[in-house]
């Protein structure tokens, strides 16, 4: 079905250009006509009083849309209730942080705010979890916000300071639309009361968010694009991506990750900022998950037993080498010792004696050892002639000179 007519449930943007629903005026020439389905009504000061909250007790302040801002600094301002400059505000965006600088200077110590979801500014006041909240809201029983409040155990004041109040929308007919984009349960509830029928109706409805899901499929109302999702995280992208034809995806759930671990949650202890995890409805997709991550636990276990395996390698080589080294060092010490220990060369040495009786000198030889010079140049001592050795060589020195002077006789 093609559509031309949408009718969007939301006031105005101020400058179309840009906003992101100027490419869908530009590029697939639809005609988009906004009026908000619901108004909101501040609470009296007279009515706020039955309530018995006084604002001047609590050191922090849960902001979940501009209204919020707007009716509790009215009320501040109405009661003369004087705001600590101590005062912390936890704001659901970045967007309504900044509003926040039409009442007060902004400070970067005391402004908290999430990154998209009201979810994310769960995990945000985990670590304050000293603080003592104050919830300024609408006057409805339970929204979203406070189911995640209550779930994330904070000692929290609901504080209901405005009322949402369904717009009489008669004046529009259903018919001359293709399609109606609603973003609340307050927007689902206006087109019931002022369209009683409307399920009868061929109309197509867009619907953002887990509450508005859920307050269309109470009344009975086909959704036919559902948004957030991963790849139509605002409405205009859902509805871009309908025109291109492609298959609507599962709705994003987002849940604080300070709430995954119960036990963590209920000790206040702060498990820290994850990011958060989507909940598929299709089994294939989630089929299809399962087999990417478990191609990646494969990737990764193999690369660790290369990794190991490479280790193992380096250290079987530093092990032969260290074997190699111990070996040749064992060589060259036993090269050392041989060098040291070779045999001991003799040499004859020729003295000189002196007969007592005749006075003639003979010459006689002793046999001297001497160390051979070796390669580590080590001296030794020179051997003597011992007097045993003396004693012979006097004696025959004296029979040989007795011989002698026969002879000559």
């Amino acid at each position: 079905m093609k559509l031309k007519k949408i009718l969007i449930s939301q006031p105005e943007p101020t400058d179309l250009d840009k906003s992101p629903y100027k490419r869908l005026v530009s590029d697939y020439k639809l005609d988009l006509t906004f009026y908000k389905f619901f108004e909101v009504v501040g609470i009296s000061v007279t009515e706020f009083r039955k309530s018995r909250i006084h604002i001047s007790e609590y050191t922090a302040v849960i902001f979940n849309s501009k209204n919020s801002v707007d009716h509790f600094f009215r009320l501040s301002k109405e009661l003369r209730e004087s705001i600590p400059e101590s005062m912390k505000y936890f704001c659901a965006t970045e967007a309504i942080a900044l509003y926040l600088q039409n009442y007060i200077q902004y400070r970067k110590r005391k402004i908290f705010f999430g990154n998209q979801y009201f979810a994310d500014l769960i995990d945000v006041m985990s670590k304050h979890r000293e603080e003592k909240f104050l919830f300024p809201c609408s006057d409805e029983k339970q929204t979203e916000y406070t189911k995640l409040l209550d779930k994330a155990k904070f000692k929290y004041t609901k504080a209901p300071m405005y009322r949402s109040v369904p717009r009489d929308l008669k004046h529009f007919k259903l018919e001359d639309f293709d399609m109606i984009a609603l973003f609340s349960p307050i927007g689902v509830r206006s087109l019931l009361i002022n369209f009683p029928k409307v399920q009868e109706s061929s109309i197509l409805v867009a619907a953002f968010g887990t509450s508005t899901h859920a307050a269309l499929n109470a009344a009975g109302i086909k959704i036919t694009i559902a948004a957030p999702t991963k790849n139509s995280p605002s409405m205009a992208m859902a509805i871009e991506n309908y025109l291109l034809g492609k298959q609507q995806e599962a709705v994003l759930v987002v849940r604080p990750s300070s709430l995954r671990n119960n036990k963590a949650a209920h000790s206040g202890k702060n498990i820290g900022t994850k990011k958060n995890k989507s909940v598929f409805a299709s089994k294939t997709k989630y089929k299809q998950l399962m087999e990417e991550k478990k191609a990646k636990a494969a990737a990764r276990r193999a690369e660790r037993a290369a990794a190991k395996e490479r280790l193992a390698k380096e250290a079987a080589e530093k092990e032969a080498a260290a074997a190699k080294e111990a070996k040749m060092n064992e060589i060259a010490v036993k090269v050392t010792k041989e060098a040291t220990t070779k045999p001991i060369a003799t040499k004859e040495i020729a003295t000189k004696t002196v007969t007592p009786k005749t006075g003639t000198k003979k010459t006689a030889t002793s046999k001297v050892t001497v160390l051979k010079k070796t390669t580590d140049k080590a001296a030794t001592p020179k051997k003597t002639t011992t007097k045993k050795e003396t004693k012979k060589t006097t004696t025959s020195n004296t029979v040989s000179a007795k011989k002698a002077g026969k002879e000559k006789s």
